[in-house]
């Protein structure tokens, strides 16, 4: 493998549990496969799937690897077969299929990005995950159009912070909920038309008041007992989008309101996704987002930074829920 070593320090999984599973040590590097680049990774994004397959609760799909990260940034080391775009050396960040919680990680040539210029590796290792996750399910499966109303909940998280930035940059009117005031601060700061604090307001009521009848799209990571609240908080025609279930996956609805309303409940995993599906993405996100984090209107937001060794205290980080923005690790 030229001008690579065979063994790399990599993140591994001593069982399944709270941070305490996560260890450091060696493993060997990965060769690119057809449509593959070998990228050396310079800093991971940490994100709530990480945690979820730490406890035991997301497996990796058949044939992506078994070791924690979804996005990197970093330099490609080596160009796999079939590949073109990119070269040894080029600054990338990447969508990848697990495995960015070490030194070198695999990525498909089609989930790759240049890093906008101006930003750092570390900032760059926060975008792909998250900015990915959003464009797909807020604009393409949720329809959200310019002048309408996003509602998001865990607005200070990363997927929230990006859609907020990413909704008042496409003209669009955004409520996010959040948990504290500091939170709910940082969710306006950031443009949010109004951030409702959930433990003392109610979402619904504020919802349907500031938009005149309720949101066009919400962008829900809740689940439980959000799910049919968020059937009450939407307008007619309405789209609602699940992407995760922090409450739970179940819950008692009444129907009719859908009926009555004439509104779509969907979700989606990216991780499972097929590499063109991803592909697809991309190439969206690159033509119709990109430029306006080049230009500095959509920025990521960064919590906190730690090194590969630490990747304890960074999921401590995630567990404890303070967290406002990214947690990314500095490799």
């Amino acid at each position: 493998m030229p001008n690579v070593p065979e063994m790399m320090k990599a993140v591994e999984l001593d069982g399944k549990g709270g941070p305490e599973v996560l260890t450091v040590g060696e493993a060997r590097v990965p060769y690119p496969g057809e449509g593959e680049h070998l990228i050396k990774v310079v800093a991971a994004g940490v994100n709530r799937p990480d945690v979820l397959q730490r406890q035991g609760l997301y497996p990796p799909p058949k044939d992506h690897s078994p070791r924690l990260g979804l996005e990197v940034a970093g330099h490609v080391v080596i160009a796999g077969r079939g590949t073109s775009r990119f070269k040894e050396g080029d600054a990338v960040c990447a969508l990848v299929n697990g495995g960015g919680y070490a030194e070198y990680c695999l990525a498909d040539e089609g989930a790759i990005l240049p890093v906008p210029q101006g930003l750092s590796m570390t900032e760059a290792a926060a975008l792909p995950e998250t900015v990915f996750t959003v464009w797909h399910n807020v604009f393409e499966r949720g329809g959200l159009k310019t002048g309408q109303w996003l509602l998001v909940h865990g607005g200070s998280s990363g997927i929230g912070t990006a859609a907020i930035q990413m909704a008042k940059a496409r003209g669009c009117h955004v409520i996010a909920t959040a948990g504290s005031a500091d939170k709910c601060a940082a969710c306006e700061k950031l443009g949010a038309d109004r951030a409702v604090n959930y433990h003392e307001e109610d979402y619904v009521a504020i919802t349907k008041e500031l938009s005149g009848g309720g949101a066009n799209t919400i962008l829900d990571m809740v689940g439980g007992d959000y799910i049919e609240r968020n059937i009450k908080a939407c307008a007619p025609d309405a789209t609602i989008v699940q992407i995760a279930f922090l409450n739970g996956p179940t819950a008692e609805v009444n129907f009719m309101p859908v009926m009555l309303k004439r509104l779509t409940l969907t979700g989606s995993t990216l991780r499972a996704r097929t590499a063109e599906v991803k592909a697809g993405i991309c190439a969206a996100v690159e033509r119709e987002i990109w430029p306006l984090v080049t230009d500095k209107t959509i920025r990521p937001v960064m919590d906190s930074t730690f090194a590969l060794e630490d990747v304890r205290k960074a999921h401590e980080r995630m567990d404890g829920g303070a967290h406002i923005g990214k947690i990314v690790l500095e490799v």
